[in-house]
């Protein structure tokens, strides 16, 4: 079993933090609020975050930003200068790419960029999908690793490739779920029912993971954050930020994304209007309004 240190315990990481300690692993842990490190239980809570990640094989962050991200690991955070010479650092937040590529290229230790996809659900089970980039043996050393919080591990190519695939990833997912939620209200007005609209568009070229796993309207899905009044798997705020750094990476390349740039205006409006702390698949609420 491997000695971890991981950081940033949120809605997130402390599921996936608690799925390593019952894999029998040796986990410390640092988060800014205390409880959220008592929450792990069978985790050794650090007093600082340099603390987690000294004498650590992997070093794993879970963030919210790419600047907290660079100051975890080369700012003040000291987490880069703390961890041994060969220790495997991770990053499984979602920030943009630039900030990622920079991490790795000072971090003078093997480091992935790995976002995650599945939401809250998928860290709980432990079935997210990681998007990775780094070197090969980097990931090759880091994927039993990750497969114990993931099921689908996939190396995406050099330092920044995991997030740009997720960046890409959830831009797609922002628009297919904004037009499935007018879907089933353009069937309501139709007079077709929420179950026969699934019925159909499940088994036909209708078909996604919006529509299957996070089906926006109670009923066909009952897993669905639908049926727990859109209590957060994935925040709207959460994907407001992912689509606004998709946007932000478009107009770096020169790349006009009109169908991203109006999901990402109709979801800020869904934050705006009180929807930010509930799962983005609420939004079908306010189009409803």
């Amino acid at each position: 079993m491997a000695r971890i240190g991981f950081v940033g315990l949120g809605n997130m990481g402390g599921p996936m933090a608690r799925n390593l300690v019952k894999a029998g692993h040796e986990v410390a842990v640092f988060d800014l609020v205390a409880e959220a490190m008592t929450s792990v239980t069978g985790a050794s809570p650090a007093a600082t975050a340099a603390d987690a990640a000294r004498g650590a094989e992997f070093v794993i962050t879970m963030l919210p930003a790419g600047q907290h991200v660079r100051d975890a690991w080369l700012g003040a955070g000291g987490m880069a200068a703390a961890s041994i010479e060969d220790a495997v650092l991770i990053d499984c937040s979602t920030i943009d790419v630039d900030s990622a590529r920079a991490v790795a290229a000072s971090a003078h230790r093997p480091f992935l960029d790995a976002p995650v996809s599945g939401g809250v659900m998928g860290a709980e089970a432990g079935t997210l999908t990681f998007m990775v980039g780094g070197t090969s043996d980097a990931f090759a050393r880091a994927q039993p690793i990750l497969a114990q919080m993931g099921r689908s591990i996939i190396h995406c190519g050099d330092a920044g490739a995991g997030q740009a695939a997720k960046l890409c990833n959830n831009m797609m997912l922002a628009a297919i779920m904004g037009v499935t939620a007018e879907a089933f209200l353009l069937a309501e007005k139709l007079g077709l029912s929420h179950q026969a609209l699934f019925d159909v568009a499940s088994k036909s070229s209708g078909q996604s993971w919006a529509l299957t796993t996070y089906c926006p309207v109670p009923g066909p899905v009952p897993t669905s954050p639908a049926n727990r009044d859109y209590k957060a798997g994935f925040a709207t705020a959460l994907m407001v930020k992912d689509v606004g750094l998709a946007q932000e990476a478009a107009a770096a390349a020169g790349l006009e994304t009109p169908v991203a740039a109006k999901a990402l205006e109709l979801y800020r409006r869904f934050a705006a209007e009180g929807g930010a702390g509930k799962d983005f698949s609420g939004i079908i609420e306010m189009m409803r309004g």
